[in-house]
C-alpha cells in the first residue's frame, strides 16, 4: 500500500511551501538540494516543518488544495500546534 504525504516546508524567515509527494524523504532532499522547485530554491525553503500521511492520493491532493486556500495565519497556527519551535522534521526521517 502506498503512502502519500502533504507537507509544509519553510525557510528560516518562515516563507512557506506546501506540496504533496509519495516519497517524503526524497522530496525533502530535493528541496534541500534546490532541485525541487525554483520558488523553494530562490527563497531557501528547505526545512520540513509539518506533514500529514494519507493512504489515498485523491485525499492527499484535496488536503493540499485545502491548506493552500488557508490564510498565512492559519497555516502558521497549524504548524505551531504540532511543531512550536519550527524544528526541521526531516532529521527524523
Amino acid at each position: 500500500m502506498k503512502t502519500y504525504y502533504v507537507y509544509i516546508m519553510a525557510s528560516l524567515s518562515r516563507t512557506l511551501y506546501i506540496g504533496v509527494t509519495n516519497h517524503l524523504a526524497r522530496r525533502v532532499h530535493e528541496h534541500k538540494e534546490k532541485s525541487a522547485s525554483r520558488f523553494t530554491a530562490k527563497y531557501q525553503v528547505n526545512r520540513l516543518v509539518y506533514f500529514e500521511e494519507f493512504a489515498d492520493i485523491v485525499a492527499a491532493i484535496a488536503r493540499e488544495t485545502h491548506l493552500k486556500g488557508w490564510s498565512r495565519a492559519r497555516k502558521i497556527e497549524l504548524i505551531e500546534n504540532t511543531n512550536p519551535n519550527w524544528n526541521d522534521l526531516s532529521e527524523e526521517l
